[in-house]
């Protein structure tokens, strides 16, 4: 049996084996469209790109690339026919890049420090924990948007199936039913395990100067994910570990939502297609 992951797109979903990527999307004339793309990681074909910590980092890599192809091919099936330049595409990644430090570095920072002086221990620990609040109000906060929403419920759908087909059960609308929206390999709970582990590693670099404290941190966001990855395959391995996921569990609920029978049936049309 082949690990499938994934992700939600618009109006659709996409499903990545080891060998290939599909995506399914319905089309506003309500039919399903699904295409399929061998690709092998980085990581099978070169070993040293396999190791542990640097096999997280090459795949957290990959799925964002993949991510920002498949979300622009599902908004292409809803008629969205222009296409994104090199310049467009750097502008795009830039300003999520920003967005993202600015949000979940650089303001629990600022805001840790009108509290503590930056070398003690206790501003490592609020500038974690605001960084913990502020990921988890984003993510409540985004659910109110009707197109994010929608998404929400395509990650649900992609999650459900992906529970069938590791049950072993036949791929239909009435099994995949059976299974909760939230799922142990999901990307939130990687997230989560990104805040977590960042508070840890964060909380070391205490010095008076924001200029070494705040690049130390973004430079440190590679070392970060490549654990956090980790962690994260480990807890889905091994039963001992298990707790370790719970966390990741409970956020999914602001990141998942249950679809309706016509948003599984192009999971499971996603799932069937890599198989």
């Amino acid at each position: 049996m082949k690990p499938l992951g994934g992700q939600a797109l618009i109006e659709g979903v996409m499903i990545k084996s080891p060998d290939s990527v599909s995506m399914a999307a319905r089309t506003p004339d309500k039919k399903i469209v699904c295409v399929k793309h061998k690709h092998v990681s980085l990581s099978q074909r070169y070993r040293i790109l396999g190791f542990p910590l640097i096999r997280g980092v090459v795949q957290l890599s990959e799925m964002l690339v993949i991510g920002i192809r498949a979300i622009t091919w599902s908004a292409n099936m809803q008629g969205e026919e222009e296409e994104l330049g090199p310049l467009e595409w750097a502008l795009t990644f830039g300003f999520a890049l920003l967005l993202t430090i600015g949000l979940f570095i650089v303001l629990p920072y600022y805001l840790s420090k009108l509290v503590f002086d930056p070398t003690t221990i206790s501003f490592g620990i609020l500038d974690g924990v605001l960084r913990l609040v502020v990921f988890v109000l984003y993510l409540f906060a985004i659910g109110f948007m009707s197109d994010v929403r929608r998404m929400f419920e395509y990650h649900g759908a992609e999650h459900m199936a992906v529970h069938c087909y590791e049950n072993k059960l036949d791929l239909t609308v009435k099994n995949v039913k059976k299974f909760p929206p939230e799922h142990p390999r999901c990307g939130t709970s990687l997230l989560f395990f990104v805040v977590a582990v960042s508070i840890v590693f964060f909380s070391l670099i205490r010095t008076q100067y924001w200029y070494i404290n705040v690049p130390a941190r973004i430079f440190l966001i590679p070392v970060v994910a490549g654990i956090s990855y980790e962690l994260l395959k480990a807890s889905a391995k091994f039963k001992v570990l298990k707790f370790l996921t719970y966390p990741g569990i409970w956020i999914q609920k602001l990141t998942t939502r249950q679809p309706d029978a016509s948003q599984v049936e192009v999971a499971i049309a996603a799932v069937n297609k890599a198989k």
